[in-house]
């Protein structure tokens, strides 16, 4: 009995000893994930794309404001950020303290549900036996963040098509609304890529497979999505538990491809840099920032 005890203290020791890792070291150890995307025409010069998702700010989160504005030292060509920004309605003034850098660098976004709906506390079990459902009234300040990012000289992607050029380079950029709430209408942006881009790039919130399939469907060189939190605790040897929407495990973070019969796309998703307040803590699985080499495509 005395043994069994031992054991039994043991375990609820080393849980306690994960939970207190988990959710005060790695769910603010920032890291900054490097990919080279290789999507270019040939003989044009790289360009830099920083992607930044799921910040889900809270007021006072000093650490990560100040870690994604050092961010700007890397000098991007472009900033993608691909929603859930805020958790509070109160957030706002941090948030544009966090981008402020980042101003006036050419940048596009999309929201994600944290950026209608307040997180509220659920069961983090039932992620295990479904993905998260939305079905509240909009509680943040939706218009506010989108001036505040409109105004910084950002593009807001929704449903939208916009093309730009960066260091000689034409670029198509497409959007749509988050999947994960039913606010993706991808068929307002489908169709072909203009004869005139070099690149095209789809921008969501939700790696939803419908939307995936239909930009690589489309032609589209590479897309960029967050919202799964790179699974948001994984464990060594097996990763990610869940990836809160139907794309599988095996991408729920990094540099991967979707191919749909003989088409291709690039697809990056990014792990993000937060968490729920009800849910915060991160383990094998770091909050992340994403910076994209995009380089001539390989001979």
């Amino acid at each position: 009995m005395k043994a069994v005890m031992k054991t039994l203290v043991g375990l609820a020791g080393a849980g306690a000893g994960v939970a207190a890792y988990a959710s005060l070291i790695e769910r603010t150890w920032f890291a900054l994930r490097t990919e080279r995307v290789p999507v270019l025409p040939q003989g044009h010069p790289p360009i830099k794309i920083l992607h930044l998702s799921d910040t889900h700010l809270m007021p006072g989160q000093k650490k990560k404001i100040a870690w994604v504005r050092q961010l700007a030292e890397w000098s991007p060509d472009l900033v993608i950020a691909t929603g859930d920004f805020i958790s509070s309605p109160k957030s706002l003034p941090d948030l544009s303290r966090m981008f402020e850098p980042f101003w006036g660098v050419p940048g596009f976004f999309v929201f994600g549900s944290n950026d209608f709906f307040e997180p509220i506390p659920v069961n983090p079990l039932r992620y295990l036996k479904s993905r998260s459902t939305v079905t509240r009234r909009p509680t943040l300040p939706t218009g506010a963040l989108k001036t505040l990012f409109e105004e910084g000289g950002w593009v807001d992607l929704e449903e939208r098509r916009f093309e730009t050029t960066v260091a000689g380079t034409t670029i198509e950029f497409r959007g749509c609304g988050d999947a994960h709430i039913n606010r993706a209408h991808y068929e307002m942006v489908a169709g072909q890529p203009d004869s005139s881009a070099d690149l095209a790039i789809g921008v969501t919130h939700s790696p939803y497979l419908r939307v995936l399939d239909a930009m690589t469907d489309d032609g589209l060189d590479l897309i960029v999505a967050g919202h799964t939190h790179g699974g948001q605790v994984c464990l060594p040897g097996y990763g990610a538990l869940v990836t809160n929407c139907d794309l599988d495990r095996g991408r729920v973070k990094g540099l991967h491809h979707h191919r749909v019969g003989l088409k291709r796309s690039f697809l990056q998703v990014s792990a993000g840099l937060g968490t729920s307040p009800y849910a915060p803590y991160r383990f094998c699985c770091r909050p992340e920032a994403s910076l994209l080499m995009l380089v001539p495509r390989d001979s």
